[in-house]
């Protein structure tokens, strides 16, 4: 069976992504911070017959990263790493005037220095399995200039060129940064808690992640919605 590490899996889009995986045959490790909650995550996807290490902690900590890549070690390999953890730097979010560093550090240590921690981590498994894949949740505000969203699109804008370098350093491995587009989450509500509009459930962008693991695309940034519709 393939196997799978998604970071930040017991609520929102790494929810969406292990149930979609297991569904398929994947075995998973799971990571999020809140012990409690991954526990129930991953009883609930191992009810698809997968086999599921939830292993709580911080990204950030480099020996919770090795406990990751050597729970997948123990599946028997690792051909899919999604980086979905992310912070936001400030909750909610402000504009740059008053982001507070502390809030952009941490910003940058969860989406951008963690992030590179665990590839680096987890290259010799993914090099060694046929079809190693690596998928970095983006954000249009990587892309776009969005007041208040100055510091969260800054660390993902670099997690992109990470993501673009490694793709180019790493050709036998596939290096997708994907934009999933607005989501109905706790992560959006916590940035713009005074924005109701309706959003898509995370379970109903997960089908876009599921399309690139089936057609493998070249190494790339793509957008879920754009993959939803057929075309990047």
């Amino acid at each position: 069976m393939p196997v799978a590490i998604i970071t930040g899996a017991s609520k929102g889009l790494g929810r969406a992504l292990a149930e979609a995986l297991a569904a398929r045959g994947w075995d998973l490790v799971l990571d999020a911070r809140g012990g409690d909650a991954l526990a129930a995550v991953a009883r609930a996807v191992a009810g698809h017959g997968a086999r599921v290490e939830g292993l709580p902690g911080d990204v950030t900590d480099a020996g919770h990263r090795a406990e990751l890549v050597a729970a997948a070690g123990r599946l028997g390999g690792l051909d899919l790493l999604v980086h979905n953890a992310s912070a936001l730097g400030a909750e909610p979010l402000v504009p740059l005037a008053g982001l507070a560093l502390d809030g952009l550090r941490r910003a940058l240590e969860v989406n951008v220095v963690a992030a590179l921690g665990l590839v680096q981590e987890a290259l010799p498994l993914l090099r060694a399995s046929e079809a190693g894949a690596v998928i970095a949740v983006s954000s249009d505000a990587a892309a776009e200039a969005y007041e208040t969203w100055g510091g969260y699109g800054a660390s993902k804008a670099a997690l992109d060129q990470l993501a673009a370098v490694l793709g180019a350093e790493e050709p036998g491995l596939r290096v997708w940064a994907v934009d999933p587009g607005d989501m109905a989450t706790e992560l959006y509500a916590a940035a713009v808690p005074d924005d109701h509009g309706a959003r898509p459930d995370p379970a109903e962008v997960a089908p876009a992640f599921l399309r690139l693991l089936d057609e493998r695309p070249a190494t790339g940034r793509y957008a879920a919605p754009s993959l939803l519709e057929g075309r990047r």
